[in-house]
């Protein structure tokens, strides 16, 4: 695997935004979105869209910041330091979501602009705890993913926003259409939650050609924040000019080693570790 590059120092690295919500215990959301940043030697910027109340167990509550608010910090980061690409994770509310959509299309976000954006369309914990209203499921569909250089839901999100259950590759290609005809540039559908065989498939759709990226299975119950850490990994990676299928492959990869470093943390699961990095030049 070639690890994206550590900058010098004095060097000012590459910039990512992620526009998501916290994690008070630390292994999912911006939390494992800033971790993967600097480990794969990226300047993280954030905007705070929401503020859970969670820990390995699950999650209790969020609070929602003002949709201007979060239209603000982008605004501020993006036109003092510059973002190299940028990702979207918990948005919670329709009103966040189209203050989003629409500050991110005034700074050239999304494929409006030049600026990649990695939509992970965030709807429930690995719980099952919901992290997004109801109703803002149409929001997502017609306001976010339209924008989506990449998206890369979970089978649960691949199911509430087409209403295809994913179950074996040909469901996964249909879903990856469906997606991509709401208007993301890329879709990708995971194979992480699909335990009919000993390898994970995801598979990329560009309205034309689907690619597949295998790695074998992990057997371990600690993948809290499995799906942000992809999604902050191809972003990292498209920040450093990779394309979409080489940045997915690195993510992939990535996201493996992880898996592979991920550690026990309170009663429930524990979370992915891109602390492998440390000891890997």
């Amino acid at each position: 695997m070639k690890l994206l590059p550590i900058p010098a120092a004095g060097q000012t690295p590459v910039r990512v935004l992620t526009i998501a919500g916290t994690d008070s215990g630390g292994g999912a959301g911006i939390q494992a979105d800033t971790r993967t940043m600097a480990l794969c030697g990226v300047h993280a910027l954030v905007a705070v869209a929401a503020v859970t109340v969670q820990n390995s167990v699950g999650v209790s509550g969020f609070h929602e910041i003002p949709p201007r608010i979060v239209a603000d910090q982008v605004r501020s980061v993006a036109g003092d330091i510059g973002v190299g690409a940028a990702k979207t994770g918990m948005l919670a509310s329709t009103a966040i979501i189209e203050a989003v959509a629409e500050v991110c299309r005034e700074v050239g976000i999304g494929r409006a602009g030049s600026i990649p954006l990695v939509v992970d369309p965030v709807a429930a914990s690995m719980h099952g705890d919901p992290l997004l209203h109801e109703e803002a499921l149409d929001a997502v569909r017609h306001t976010l993913i339209p924008l989506a250089t990449v998206v890369t839901p979970n089978l649960d999100e691949v199911r509430l926003i087409t209403g295809i259950d994913v179950t074996d590759d040909a469901s996964a290609r249909r879903a990856a259409e469906a997606l991509h005809t709401l208007g993301a540039q890329w879709s990708i559908v995971k194979g992480g939650h699909l335990r009919s065989s000993d390898v994970s498939t995801d598979l990329l759709f560009d309205g034309d050609t689907f690619l597949e990226y295998t790695a074998p299975r992990l057997a371990t119950g600690n993948d809290h924040g499995g799906g942000d850490t992809l999604a902050a990994a191809i972003a990292c990676a498209l920040a450093n000019g990779y394309t979409v299928p080489d940045a997915v492959e690195f993510a992939k990869e990535w996201t493996r080693r992880c898996l592979e470093a991920s550690y026990d943390l309170g009663a429930g699961h524990g979370p992915v570790s891109p602390l492998w990095r440390l000891t890997h030049s």
